[in-house]
């Protein structure tokens, strides 16, 4: 059986670690999102394709879901010396990856080409790919101005109130080699519990994705995010508050709805207003999981 999944990064890796536990590794592709991305001190930095190959590889810092397990950061501090911007941790052997990243794109690799090399390398067996090769950049709009989403999330603690996102280069995005084959071949696709918005978004707003993956055959479900209004991870929450959204499985429905994922939310006592919800805004037929997703 294959499966295709579209993910962000930390919410995304537990899910994918755990579909690995019980289907062949071999058989899933992960579509990731490339939005997140960011050059610091010279480097390529992609923070969701780094999370999931080291969460699959069982060498994430299992606590806080990113970075590897045991990490020491002498490099990031002597970089501080010379009155570098630090606030982006990265790990001493992390550095190591974005060092060969960085070196082979310049050499002329693509971002996907990249991916393969180094989720191989990491002894992977599920096959990772950026949505794109192409440039973008996931940026917030507050009222303390535009900034990179990392800017936002990593240095700021996400404490201003978001106005709108934009997701730079989006309309010129060509999907990756594989990415759109693997949706039309696939047996089942999963959307895992990303925020929709900012780590799904620049995935679905890659050229043709959308479409494809209205066009399949094979069932799509969506995992919400989203538990009891509250996110799983991240500052989801906020981000459907300040543009306008319910903070639910709802609301993150309504976000996702054009894109035909049946729905895979949270229950509990609650399970029938959220079918119920779900089905008045035009989702197809909903199953729900109890809150302990």
């Amino acid at each position: 059986m294959k499966l295709v999944a579209l993910a962000g990064g930390i919410g995304a890796s537990k899910l994918l670690l755990g579909l690995c536990q019980v289907i062949d590794p071999a058989d899933l592709t992960i579509v990731a999102n490339t939005g997140d991305d960011i050059e610091l001190h010279g480097l390529r930095i992609s923070p969701d394709l780094d999370t999931i190959t080291y969460t699959l590889a069982g060498a994430v810092e299992e606590r806080q879901g990113w970075g590897l397990a045991g990490e020491t950061f002498h490099a990031l501090q002597a970089l501080g010396r010379y009155g570098r911007e630090i606030w982006f941790n990265l790990g001493d052997r992390d550095l190591a990856t974005h060092l060969h990243r960085t070196e082979l794109l310049c050499r002329g690799w693509t971002l996907a080409e990249v991916a393969d090399e180094i989720r191989r390398a990491w002894g992977v067996a599920a096959r990772i790919l950026p949505a794109t090769n192409d440039r973008v950049e996931s940026r917030v709009i507050t009222d303390a101005g535009t900034l990179h989403f990392q800017e936002y999330l990593v240095r700021d603690r996400a404490q201003a109130a978001v106005r709108g996102i934009v997701l730079a280069g989006i309309k010129h995005a060509r999907p990756a080699p594989g990415v759109l084959e693997a949706i039309a071949r696939a047996d089942g696709v999963v959307v895992c519990p990303s925020n929709p918005i900012i780590s799904i978004g620049p995935i679905l707003g890659v050229r043709h994705v959308r479409e494809t993956l209205r066009e399949t055959q094979a069932p799509a479900v969506a995992v919400s995010p989203v538990v009891a209004g509250a996110s799983l991870k991240g500052p989801t929450d906020k981000m459907l508050v300040g543009l306008g959204h319910e903070v639910s499985a709802v609301g993150v429905a309504g976000i996702l709805r054009n894109s035909r994922p049946e729905w895979i939310g949270t229950g509990g006592r609650n399970a029938p207003e959220w079918v119920a919800g779900i089905s008045g805004i035009g989702m197809p037929r909903s199953c729900f999981l109890d809150s302990g997703l």
